[in-house]
């Protein structure tokens, strides 16, 4: 059920977006979006992964400033020119991942930017102390102000973000994604909070994944889908099966096509892994020629899977099999046995950007690379070179550092080189994000000719249409547990998004494992 707006609608926005455009290169972040904050009101902002959230908060911090359209403080537009500026009108933001300072004190996170001083300009940290109890106080935190922010727990960091806010009178608190690694007490707790900030006047704009936290805190909502505003008003007005269809509503006519290959025998097993953590009783089965996609939200543990099949974090409980043979133990065991990763951050992870093409195409190759204990560079540049030829990279040769490449050619080179090892399962982590629509095709392209050689493939993806276009199954995760395996017969949009947001019940998923197993 729905909260009563502590303010009334006609209240003038303290803060508003009016028709704004934002590009990047090719691609349109957003397209004519208006969004007004209203003093003592929760705005939820709603939609996909990529639908736009993000930019907009960058636009509303001063991070971004719009191409077109304006940002209104009160009613005057103004272009902000820093993420200070912004801060300086009041307008604080709460990350998922609080932008904090673990080695300083919990008193100097909160006055960090805006210390206070006396007559002389000394630091008047009797001052600041006290100004950060009473902060901690409103919030009922009780920790000590001098105690090193480092030893907080993250629910703890996200009060400190919050008290850093009220310390510099923010009119306007931006929470998001601010519950997606809390437990259920200490998001219970956070509620209370922002309706506490809501009745004192701030203007909260509330950014989630989960419906049911939308419903219980938000007076209003905004959905936004591929960059354009598509639904707006009252939470009372509105049903959760009506902001599904909001957040999807894209022609699934236009998906991306599926490749067809033959599906074989079981190659990977997973039963009960769990990690403590991030996961826990995860259960699928995968098969030779097999897209198997995993859905998901922010937070629902998908990443955090693959790595640990691949050994990078090995899961404390549950068995893995590749073959029956287990693994997740060590990254260099799980590519002995033919499991490699495609990481979801290919820059910290997936290449040596000052590294040429050529070294990072057959770095994993080296060892069958070697004649003896010297590496044979002629065979080297072959088979780097047939991987440029085999997906397209644009370069100016093999020796071109890999930084200077385009995000998409980057990718082709992180997938080159696991392609070079002859694979028995790859793991795509959101394999296309960031990537233009070029390089998508060509990394669906890819995924075809793998499966047809009988490659199995997990792909995890936070893009609907790609997960249904590309995956033979799919695999939807909430908050670190399996609540449906779906078979491409029974591919539907809005059911999917209801799961992945936790309003389909694991008991009644649909899961056809056993059935394919034998």
């Amino acid at each position: 059920m729905s909260v009563e707006s502590s303010a009334p609608v006609s209240s003038p926005p303290v803060l508003s977006l009016v028709g704004v455009d934002k590009r990047f290169g090719g691609v349109q972040a957003l397209a004519g979006v208006s969004l007004d904050l209203v003093a003592g009101q929760v705005h939820a902002l709603l939609g996909e992964n990529g639908a736009g959230k993000s930019t907009a908060v960058k636009l509303l911090t001063g991070v971004y400033a719009p191409d077109a359209g304006c940002v209104r403080v009160r009613g005057t537009a103004l272009q902000f020119q820093s993420t200070q500026a912004a801060w300086q009108h009041g307008i604080a933001a709460v990350y998922q991942d609080p932008a904090l300072f673990d080695q300083l004190s919990v008193a100097e996170n909160l006055f960090a930017g805006h210390l206070a001083t006396r007559r002389g300009g000394w630091l008047d940290w009797k001052a600041m102390r006290q100004r950060a109890r009473a902060s901690l106080q409103s919030l009922q935190a009780d920790f000590d102000v001098q105690a090193p922010l480092g030893g907080l727990s993250l629910a703890q960091k996200h009060l400190v973000a919050i008290a850093r806010a009220l310390t510099h009178d923010a009119r306007v608190l931006i929470l998001d994604e601010p519950t997606a690694a809390l437990s259920r007490r200490e998001i219970d707790h956070l509620y209370g909070i922002v309706r506490r900030l809501a009745q004192a006047g701030t203007a909260i704009l509330f950014i989630s994944h989960k419906l049911d936290e939308v419903f219980a805190i938000a007076h209003r909502y905004t959905v936004l889908r591929d960059g354009r505003q598509v639904a707006e008003g009252a939470i009372g007005e509105v049903k959760e099966a009506d902001l599904v269809r909001a957040m999807v509503g894209r022609s699934l006519t236009q998906i991306f096509p599926k490749a067809a290959a033959e599906i074989g025998d079981p190659v990977l097993q997973a039963r009960e892994l769990g990690n403590g953590t991030a996961f826990e009783g995860v259960s699928f089965t995968l098969h030779r020629g097999e897209v198997l996609g995993f859905y998901g939200l922010v937070g629902a543990g998908r990443t955090e899977l693959v790595e640990a099949l691949f050994g990078l974090a090995p899961p404390t409980h549950g068995v893995a099999t590749l073959e029956g043979q287990p693994i997740g133990r060590s990254p260099r065991a799980s590519i002995e046995h033919g499991l490699v990763l495609v990481p979801e951050d290919r820059q910290k992870n997936g290449v040596f950007g000052a590294l040429s093409i050529r070294e990072n195409l057959v770095l994993p190759s080296l060892r069958r690379l070697a004649r003896g204990p010297l590496l044979d560079r002629h065979a080297e540049g072959t088979l780097a070179q047939q991987l440029v030829d085999r997906l397209a990279i644009k370069h100016t040769d093999l020796e071109q550092p890999v930084n200077e490449l385009s995000g998409g050619n980057q990718q082709k080179v992180v997938i080159g080189k696991w392609l070079a090892t002859d694979p028995k399962v790859i793991l795509l982590d959101e394999p296309t994000q960031g990537v233009d629509v070029g390089a998508k095709a060509a990394v669906h392209a890819f995924i075809a000719a793998l499966v047809a050689r009988g490659v199995a493939v997990i792909l995890v993806s936070s893009e609907l249409p790609e997960v249904m276009g590309v995956a033979d199954r799919i695999v939807v995760m909430h908050e670190g547990r399996v609540v449906r395996i779906v078979p491409r017969a029974e591919f539907a949009a809005s059911a999917l998004v209801a799961a992945a947001l936790g309003s389909v019940s694991a008991r009644e998923s649909t899961d056809v494992e056993a059935a394919r197993a034998s």
